[in-house]
């Protein structure tokens, strides 16, 4: 099997498992166009958690993370089986810092599901999801992706599930909204800074870059995007979907390493 590409994907809303749009269709072709992977590790925003966990359990349950959104979201079931054997591998090839197994506690969140749903519709590639140490750092959520990279040669498919831009308490619902400056500032910072390679520049203190004080008020839903550019091990990005919604949401998607 040829080396995987890492994906990035900006989930947003998850009225979005429900959507046919141009963004869901982008993930219904990143999943046609990627070879078949063994497994996908999904780094969520929404496993956040002391110490790095990882789903060890072979039937992962679907979990509905939320709250307020239509009966039909909380209906849905995303049955991808687990994978234990790939769970051990993560925890084999990061030798530091140490990954745990969870066999019970979490499954698969609304970061991992309300994606792989239009990726891989009939829920038959084995999902595995990797947790966020919150309390880190960005340096160390850089440098745990660039331990996952092996697995991409392993025919794993890599996955951080989050946002560039996330900033709940100011969105606006209107229909089409006019971003906020500081969301714009920020999402083409983060832009430049990838395309030009700068991996540590972005895992520096959000709060200093432009536009980032707003644009990561907390940083859960900003270190997935850090453990995918550390698994692309300096491959090229190619952006697969780039939009501002509520105003003050980045629904910025990438790929590394796909041709």
């Amino acid at each position: 099997m040829k080396k995987m590409p890492v994906l990035f994907i900006g989930h947003g809303s998850p009225m979005h498992a429900l959507h046919d749009n141009d963004y869901t269709r982008t993930l219904g072709r990143l999943g046609r166009e990627i070879e078949r992977p063994k497994a996908v590790v999904c780094v969520s925003a929404h496993w956040l958690t002391e110490g790095t966990w990882a789903t060890h359990m072979p039937k992962p349950k679907t979990i509905h993370d939320f709250g307020g959104f239509p009966k039909e979201l909380f209906e849905i079931q995303y049955s991808a089986p687990g994978s234990p054997e790939t769970a051990e591998l993560v925890r084999e090839t990061v030798d530091e810092p140490q990954v745990r197994l969870d066999d019970e506690l979490w499954g698969l969140d609304h970061g991992a599901w309300a994606v792989l749903r239009h990726m891989y519709p009939a829920a038959d590639v084995p999902v595995v999801q990797l947790s966020v140490y919150f309390e880190q750092p960005g340096a160390y959520h850089l440098a745990l992706g660039r331990r996952l990279a092996p697995l991409r040669e392993r025919g794993i498919l890599v996955v951080g599930s989050g946002n560039v831009v996330h900033n709940l308490p100011m969105i606006k619902w209107s229909a089409h909204p006019e971003p906020y400056d500081w969301n714009v500032e920020f999402d083409a910072f983060v832009k430049t800074k990838t395309e030009e390679g700068d991996a540590e520049a972005l895992a520096g203190d959000s709060r200093g870059m432009p536009g980032g004080a707003l644009s990561v008020p907390t940083p859960d839903h900003w270190y997935p995007y850090l453990y995918a550019l550390g698994a692309a091990d300096g491959d090229r990005v190619r952006w697969e979907y780039e939009g501002l919604e509520n105003a003050s949401i980045s629904m910025r998607c990438a790929s590394f390493g796909l041709k």
